[in-house]
């Protein structure tokens, strides 16, 4: 018996050295440098001045808005697709603990029983009460890379739910921020209804009292007055649609959403986005991608394993009152133990082929992998560049909004003085303002939602 256990060792050891036992290593040729573009910059990249990183930070501190975490909290508990995700992690981990008890005897209880008589005579009675069990010894790994291909599998679906969380976060953040943007489009619109309703009223008082008003002027302050009237159903029916979609987010029924006001929000204004390098931990869906390649690398192991002998001992023992056994009654206790091995050695070429197949989805495994960092560094730069962009855009469109707003005060002054007015300017100039103080509040919005994919984009939204 020790000299068959030196010779096990002696073999595992062997084995060993070749890589059937060896672990998963992230692969040195996986390209992480240049992911983030400079915003200031057409061609070069963003330079990596600190680890630190926006998705490091608590969804909490990002997120300020009480009632904006209210849902946030709400749907964390409710939403089905993140429920669904955590039923994915069970299972997972159910399997893992599969492939750990595999390394163990399993074990059977078969009894049988019969009756014989002959030419009509006494029946006799045997029964048989075995307990049988069988262990497969893991020589060549094949148990190992099972074991550890299903903790891959594992983290895999914890990542998932990670990323399932992340992107839940976002969506609401931006659900929210977008009910807030279209709030203050409809409080414009309406001031402004406001504004072109006096201008109408002006006019027709004009064409009545005054002369140089004729009725082309007061139906063009009319058709103005109704065009800004009829873009109030619309913000309305978008504002509806949103809360009925943040609803089903939350896993509830359509309902009003109460919320805040757009410029009370406050949001970071300076971020980090840490080394490239971080997106292979931080993100969950590129690390799930990651852990996708290691199972199809211990697949691989699998396979190569599968060309060894495979080692298996059976044994049972039997409470029996069998004749044939060598037994009479009283029952006694019947032991057997047979050890067995078999080596393929033609197997049609179907160990070859899953070989081959092992070795053709861990490449692939490793391209998705690839892929999913070049997409995280582009979703990030992304992000980054809608923020300076809308942040110059609001910038700008509040110098001229002033502008614009000194612009329809002049007009109108002139207008009801008699001071060579043109009625077409007080429209136009009424017009602009609308158009600019909704293209603020547009880019405004922007720059939310650029903080929002941001924080998605460096693998936030799991604390």
């Amino acid at each position: 018996m020790r000299k068959i256990l030196y010779l096990l060792l002696s073999v595992t050891l062997l084995f060993n050295s070749c890589g059937l036992y060896k672990k998963y290593q992230r692969p040195d040729n996986v390209n992480t440098t240049g992911l983030f573009r400079d915003t200031a910059s057409l061609t070069s990249s963003l330079a990596e001045r600190d680890t630190f990183s926006l998705g490091g930070t608590p969804w909490r501190e990002v997120f300020t808005d009480t009632y904006l975490q209210q849902l946030i909290d709400s749907g964390l508990k409710n939403n089905t697709d993140l429920r669904s995700a955590a039923l994915s992690v069970t299972q997972a981990k159910a399997m893992l603990t599969s492939a750990k008890l595999a390394f163990f005897p399993s074990f059977a209880f078969a009894a049988t029983g019969n009756l014989r008589s002959w030419d009509m005579g006494k029946a006799s009675q045997i029964y048989s009460l075995p307990v049988e069990a069988s262990w497969n010894i893991d020589l060549f790994g094949s148990l190992t890379n099972a074991k550890r291909a299903q903790q891959a599998s594992l983290l895999q679906a914890q990542d998932y739910q990670r990323a399932v969380q992340c992107g839940l976060i976002a969506q609401i953040a931006n659900a929210y921020y977008t009910l807030l943007m279209l709030d203050k489009q409809l409080q414009i619109t309406r001031n402004t209804e406001n504004l072109t309703k006096q201008t109408y009223e002006m006019m027709v008082q004009q064409k009545k009292y005054a002369a140089g008003v004729d009725e082309s002027a007061v139906q063009s302050a009319k058709a103005n007055y109704y065009s800004v009237l009829a873009s109030i159903p619309e913000l309305q029916r978008q504002i509806r649609n949103t809360e009925n979609a943040l609803s089903v987010l939350l896993c509830e029924s359509p309902h009003s959403i109460p919320r805040g006001k757009l410029e009370n929000q406050s949001l970071p204004s300076k971020f980090s986005t840490g080394i490239g390098v971080q997106l292979l931990g931080n993100r969950p869906d590129v690390h799930a991608k990651e852990m996708a390649l290691a199972n199809c690398y211990y697949n691989v192991k699998r396979a190569r394993a599968a060309f060894y002998p495979s080692i298996t001992i059976s044994g049972s023992a039997a409470w029996t009152n069998s004749s044939g056994a060598g037994i009479v009654n009283p029952g006694k206790i019947l032991a057997t133990a047979v050890g067995s091995l078999a080596q393929p050695i033609f197997q049609n070429g179907r160990l070859v082929a899953q070989l081959k197949v092992a070795k053709a989805q861990q490449e692939q495994a490793f391209l998705a992998w690839q892929q999913s960092i070049l997409q995280a560094g582009s979703e990030v730069s992304n992000a980054l560049a809608l923020y300076q962009t809308s942040q110059e855009r609001s910038a700008l469109e509040k110098v001229q909004i002033e502008s614009l707003q000194r612009n329809v005060e002049v007009a109108e002054k002139v207008f009801k003085m008699g001071q060579n007015g043109n009625y077409l300017n007080v429209i136009s100039a009424q017009q602009s303002l609308l158009q600019a103080q909704l293209s603020k509040i547009a880019d405004d919005f922007n720059k939310m939602q650029a903080v929002v994919n941001l924080y998605y984009a460096l693998g936030g939204g799991d604390k």
